[in-house]
């Protein structure tokens, strides 16, 4: 088929562009440099996975897919099992990430249309993100990926505080041709660019020749993967199947077909593929002497889709019940691991819940950069609670997306898929799949969690 001859080709190449993606030929010999202050503020690399499932990695249980770099990142750092999303789709949880508020208070609650992503405004104005108060402290800010928050003048990654960009205004790409919805999507800063190459490792690539380049000086690295996304058939031409795509050598790694349209070996490769591009970057850090100083976050924005109407939807969520969009814990609990050489301990499981909000307050207490004090932010630095110093930094967690609710108040949480249901209650110390609902045996503490859940939700309604 055409499509696996394009892959062996590409397959062959993509080597020979690694080191091309800004047009710059870069020396493959590149020794390793001592980190520029092995003391000073640390360089930070936010991952930040698309739609992978809690159970599509091997050290969160995947017994097939292969995804060895972040495996050994997991026995390098802190594996967090109990790591949530505050609202379970792409577009809002990119804003609360990058702002450290849940949606209800930046005003990014939805998903973004195609003509949002291309040029709407999206989150706020008024919001101000991550690396705007960490230029502030000195930092060289770059983001490589799926941006997804709104691409009207002023909301470009430029426009908000990153000193470049290599990317996409939207999210689902296709893998090859960068085409979203008819129109190719591939940007560098605020200019449509027209590059060859799998997504993955243009991404990977960018962020590896940006971290060269800064070597010397602290910086912020977001890198928004758009893997590993189900593919969209509105990214085809007419004619043209919609299936997974990864270079051969990932579909070889199983000993399948690289021209295989079976939707489980098509997701294995495009993980493993993503696992390669994650490990490019570890690698990178790494051999420049910089992995000491450097506080490196990897995490998936939501749950996996487990939409039975979608045959190439094969994410795993196990063992939570539900998927992306939805608040049942496979739709907001995610994978997230955490390397800081200088501060964490290598090796460490953190049980205790954390969220996403949460990394904006780690990230800049770590780079010693002042959090704002001009707007409530939601999120609490949880670096005690990753050193086992301390318990959850929340009394709750709160979950919303569309009609979807839900709370976790340590091993209680409570969820309802529209606002006229009545809450359910699971305790997950003993049910993590959520299927003993015991809001009729404990109406007591069903009430005080429903309660608190009002009583959060009424403070974006004044």
């Amino acid at each position: 088929m055409i499509l696996g001859f394009l892959q062996q080709i590409h397959s062959r190449v993509r080597k020979s562009i690694r080191w091309v993606v800004y047009g710059l030929a870069m020396p493959l010999g590149i020794t390793a440099l001592p980190s520029f202050a092995k003391n000073g503020p640390p360089n930070i690399v936010l991952i930040y996975i698309d739609n992978v499932g809690y159970g599509d990695i091997g050290c969160y249980g995947n017994p097939v897919i292969r995804t060895p770099r972040m495996d050994s990142l997991a026995r390098e750092g802190i594996r967090c099992t109990d790591f949530y999303i505050v609202t379970s789709s792409c577009t809002p949880s990119r804003g609360a990430l990058l702002t450290g508020r849940y949606p209800l208070r930046n005003g990014l609650t939805h998903q973004l249309s195609r003509d949002e992503n291309w040029a709407g405004i999206g989150l706020p104005h008024t919001e101000k993100i991550l690396p705007e108060f960490l230029k502030s402290a000195g930092y060289a800010t770059g983001c490589f990926g799926k941006w997804n928050i709104g691409f009207a003048s002023g909301s470009r990654p430029t426009d908000r505080g990153f000193d470049e960009f290599l990317g996409s205004r939207s999210g689902n790409i296709d893998y090859y041709t960068h085409v979203y919805n008819g129109q190719e999507d591939l940007y560098r800063g605020t200019e449509a660019i027209d590059i060859e190459g799998y997504s993955t490792d243009l991404f990977a690539e960018a962020a590896c020749e940006f971290i060269r380049r800064n070597r010397e000086k602290p910086f912020f690295a977001y890198v928004p993967f758009n893997a590993a996304h189900v593919p969209n058939p509105k990214n085809k031409a007419p004619g043209e199947p919609t299936v997974w795509q990864a270079p051969a050598e990932f579909f070889e790694l199983y000993g399948y077909e690289p021209d295989s349209t079976d939707p489980d070996e098509g997701y294995h490769a495009v993980m493993s593929a993503l696992d390669g591009g994650i490990g490019s970057i570890v690698k990178q850090i790494d051999d420049l002497g910089l992995r000491e100083n450097t506080l490196l976050i990897l995490a998936s924005d939501n749950g996996g889709s487990t939409r039975e109407d979608l045959i190439l939807e094969t994410a795993s969520n196990a063992p939570f019940r539900g998927g992306r969009t939805e608040t049942y814990e496979g739709g907001v609990r995610t994978a997230c691991i955490i390397r800081w050489p200088n501060r964490f301990e290598a090796g460490k499981v953190c049980r205790e819940p954390i969220a996403n909000i949460d990394l904006f307050s780690l990230i800049l207490n770590a780079a010693k950069a002042p959090l704002p004090r001009d707007r409530v932010i939601d999120g609490r630095d949880p670096t005690a609670t990753l050193t086992g110093d301390a318990h959850s930094p929340h009394e709750y967690i709160y979950f919303e997306y569309r009609k979807w609710s839900g709370a976790r108040n340590g091993r209680w949480k409570i969820v309802r898929s529209r606002p006229e249901r009545p809450f359910e209650l699971y305790d997950l110390s003993i049910d993590w799949s959520e299927s003993r609902n015991l809001a009729e045996e404990m109406p007591d503490r069903l009430n005080r969690m429903a309660a608190a859940f009002e009583k959060w939700r009424s403070e974006f309604s004044r």
